[in-house]
């Protein structure tokens, strides 16, 4: 059905006996039959209608499409037509153009052939004429205007390279090339005249006939001006061979001085006599400095390979330092262009550089923190050109600069032996509690005396002299982490005496129980300072080597062991502190072990052993942190490992302690208590300036002494019901590990058939270990309070808060 309907007769699935059905649902509905027969006769007429009107207009149809497509089919041929007359239209036009065009087209041609006729013809009259010019005005020797015209007859010439099949054209082409052959030979034998190989002597001026010469050089085969460069030069320095042959006394490196003087004298002769005489993009005087360059550094090579045992530190250095001095001269003056026609490629310099050992001459920069300057807060130093001439002649003494090498290899070894004597002779640094911990002045010198060598090696040679200088400072600063801190540092002995408990109970505000004396630690506290600088300053001394060797030996400069040896004493020192400290507090802990605290009757204020870890803190703790107050972080370092090696060690000791009674207990746990509070405050203890201490050591404190303090809390608990006793353990140190409950059931001084129990049912009620976990004994720091305590528990923290 294409149009929707609601007729039931157009259903699909009409059924006439429901229809009927429906028009006649009783009895009483076929009175009014014939009007219903007459509804639907009048319908069927409706529909007959219908399809007859649709019948007849299809009739034609078919009849108007082929009379259509007729139409269309005429207009298309018609079009065709069209399209065909233009383009025979179109050809007719161009056949008519090219029959006007063909004749201007052929007078084009002929024109374009005579004017190259005529140009050609010109340039053959020019061509012949300058050749018979050029070969009178050789003959002449014309120089100056030969100069001109030989310019001319090439230019021209280069016209007919398509005509040399012409023999004639060939001919004159040839006489071109003779020509200029024979002016190479005449001006090259003219030169030779003016200034002979042979003999000293030279005249006195520039000649004007030279003068044109050159300019001929100039156009003439690039081999003549080379040997006409050659010969001159070759002339201007046979002097100078003369003057300082190897078996010459002024030709040893103390007279090196006397070479560049000679030069500086000939180039100024040079340029009053024959300046004019040469063109000025010769360079003629910078080509002679360079020459003199390649000569004295082969000179001084042989020589110095002939006399290799006479070489001496300082005569090498006054030699490469005025060769430099040379060699900065020449950048100044010349440009260095004619570098690149000679042998010698132009040296590889290192990076620019920031570094603050070049901001001054070496030697006069003594401030011990030079090397501390940060490269944002100092000025930047402009960038100075690269020097085109550095290594032209100093390159020649890189092979004997081991000399230098082992030369500051032995001051360096002297001068660690000094610091050791000076050590020794004057003996620790005073205390000076007011400046902090001093830097050993001996460590500021060490590197002064670095940047100075630094300096001075960068300025001879960039390469292997300097890796050589590199490992001569490892080697140095090994030792002097060595000699100097770790030799110096107090020596840890063991005292066969003790104190007893009686001593310890009875000893008084003030006395003294450290092993180490006030100078001690402040010697400690000012090595430990001087490693912290040593550390940072190796750190920046090997980013200014690397910015001063060549890039491609930056890789083998590596001071990372030298930088963790002084790690390591820095390391020693703060353990020797720590050692110190916790030494001082052991007699106090063997004293609280060996009280008998199941005899505490009453509980009072902190007892003597506290007073006595308090007293020592308070002795050794200022004195240190004012020491280091320029290296804060160690110092953290110490209060960190302190309380790391006293906590563990004070619990241990609390471990000793049985049995003990419940009021011992609480006394224990008010002692633990003031500990944890004089630990707390470590870090700022008997200073006037009040700091918080750092986050990771109060975490550190906090952890250790809350187990210290639910290890008594689980004491002072009844172990009466068992069940509760362990459950309340587990919740308060939730350690599952058996040799702890153990000791707390020795300090509880429980009977071995009771303990026995009690440790079967603790390891009945331990809860699973989580999955994953490595140590089943570890414990949780952090234990919750639990929901019931017990009064004598409340009546202990209220006493502390009463005494807080």
């Amino acid at each position: 059905m294409v149009f929707p309907s609601q007729d039931p007769l157009d259903r699909a699935d009409f059924n006439a006996v429901e229809y009927i059905n429906t028009l006649f649902p009783t009895e009483q509905s076929l009175a009014n039959i014939d009007e219903v027969v007459n509804k639907i006769r009048l319908k069927i007429r409706r529909l007959d209608d219908n399809i007859r009107t649709v019948v007849r207009g299809q009739t034609n149809v078919g009849q108007d499409g082929r009379q259509a497509l007729e139409e269309a089919q005429k207009a298309i041929q018609q079009l065709f037509g069209k399209i065909k007359d233009i383009k025979d239209k179109a050809e007719k036009s161009e056949q008519m153009v090219k029959e006007i065009t063909r004749d201007i087209k052929q007078l084009d041609h002929a024109k374009r052939h005579l004017t190259t006729s005529i140009t050609t013809l010109n340039h053959l009259h020019m061509l012949v004429g300058g050749v018979d010019s050029l070969e009178a005005m050789t003959r002449r020797r014309q120089y100056g205007e030969v100069a001109n015209l030989l310019q001319g007859v090439v230019n021209v010439l280069e016209h007919f390279n398509k005509y040399m099949g012409i023999p004639q054209i060939r001919q004159l082409s040839e006489r071109v090339k003779a020509a200029q052959n024979e002016l190479g030979q005449q001006i090259l034998a003219d030169f030779e005249e003016a200034f002979p190989s042979q003999g000293t002597k030279r005249p006195g001026g520039p000649s004007n006939v030279l003068r044109d010469a050159c300019l001929v050089a100039n156009v003439l085969d690039p081999r003549i001006k080379q040997e006409i460069i050659k010969k001159f030069i070759k002339q201007h320095l046979s002097e100078y061979l003369v003057l300082f042959q190897e078996n010459q006394d002024v030709a040893w490196l103390d007279k090196i001085d006397r070479r560049y003087a000679w030069i500086k004298r000939q180039l100024v002769d040079y340029e009053e006599k024959y300046g004019r005489m040469f063109p000025q993009e010769w360079y003629m005087t910078e080509r002679i400095a360079v020459e003199f360059c390649h000569v004295t550094r082969t000179e001084l090579a042989k020589i110095m390979r002939t006399r290799a045992k006479e070489i001496e530190v300082k005569l090498l250095l006054f030699a490469i330092q005025r060769t430099t001095n040379f060699e900065g001269l020449l950048a100044k003056r010349f440009s260095g262009c004619t570098l690149a026609d000679g042998t010698v490629k132009k040296p590889e310099l290192p990076p620019p550089s920031t570094n603050p050992f070049l901001d001054d001459e070496p030697g006069t920069e003594t401030d011990e923190t030079m090397m501390e300057k940060s490269d944002i807060d100092r000025p930047k130093k402009p960038k100075v050109p690269d020097n085109p001439f550095h290594g032209i002649i100093s390159k020649c003494f890189e092979p004997h600069l081991y000399v230098y090498i082992e030369s500051q290899d032995k001051n360096l070894s002297e001068l660690i032996d000094r610091f050791v004597a000076d050590f020794k002779a004057q003996g620790p640094p005073k205390p000076n509690l007011d400046e902090g911990g001093a830097v050993l002045p001996s460590c500021a010198d060490l590197f002064v005396y670095y940047k100075k060598c630094m300096v001075q090696c960068s300025q001879l040679s960039t390469g292997e002299p300097m890796i050589a200088l590199t490992t001569i400072f490892q080697k140095y600063l090994r030792e002097y982490a060595w000699k100097i801190l770790s030799g110096n540092l107090p020596k840890t002995t063991s005292s066969s005496g003790g104190l007893t408990i009686t001593s310890l109970l009875k000893e008084k505000e003030g006395s003294e129980v450290a092993k180490f004396t006030l100078e001690e630690l402040c010697l400690i506290c000012s090595i430990l300072s001087t490693a912290e600088y040593c550390l940072a300053t190796t750190q920046q001394l090997e980013e200014k080597l690397k910015e001063k060797v060549d890039a491609s030996l930056m890789e083998r400069i590596n001071l990372t062991g030298e930088m963790d040896t002084f790690s390591i004493v820095i390391s020693n020192s703060i353990q020797l502190l720590v050692q110190d400290l916790d030494a001082a507090c052991d007699p106090a802990l063997t004293a609280m072990s060996k009280m008998q605290w199941q005899n505490v009757e009453h509980v009072g204020d902190q007892s003597p052993y506290v007073t006595s870890v308090i007293l020592h803190i308070k002795q050794n703790v200022p004195i240190i942190r004012d020491n280091l107050a320029s290296t804060r972080k160690y110092f953290t370092q110490f209060c960190i490992k302190f309380a790391n090696s006293f906590i563990p060690k004070f619990i241990n000791h609390l471990f000793k302690c049985k049995p003990i009674s419940m009021v011992g207990a609480e006394q224990l746990l008010l002692d633990t208590h003031s500990l944890k509070m004089v630990l707390l405050d470590l870090p700022s203890i008997g200073s006037q300036v009040v700091r918080k201490a750092p986050a990771s050591y109060t975490k550190i404190v906090v952890k250790g002494m809350t187990r210290a303090e639910m290890i008594l809390k689980v004491v002072m608990a009844p172990h009466e019901p068992p069940v509760v006793f362990v459950d309340n353990y587990i919740k308060l140190l939730a350690d599952c590990s058996t040799d702890t409950f153990q000791k707390i059931l020795d300090m509880k001084g429980l009977k071995r058939s009771e303990q026995s129990s009690m440790l079967e049912l603790f390891r009945q009620r331990l809860p699973a270990p989580p999955s994953g976990m490595e140590n089943p004994g570890s414990i949780s720091l952090t234990a919750p309070t639990p929901e019931q305590e017990s009064s004598r528990i409340r009546k202990l923290e209220k006493l502390i808060k009463k005494r807080l």
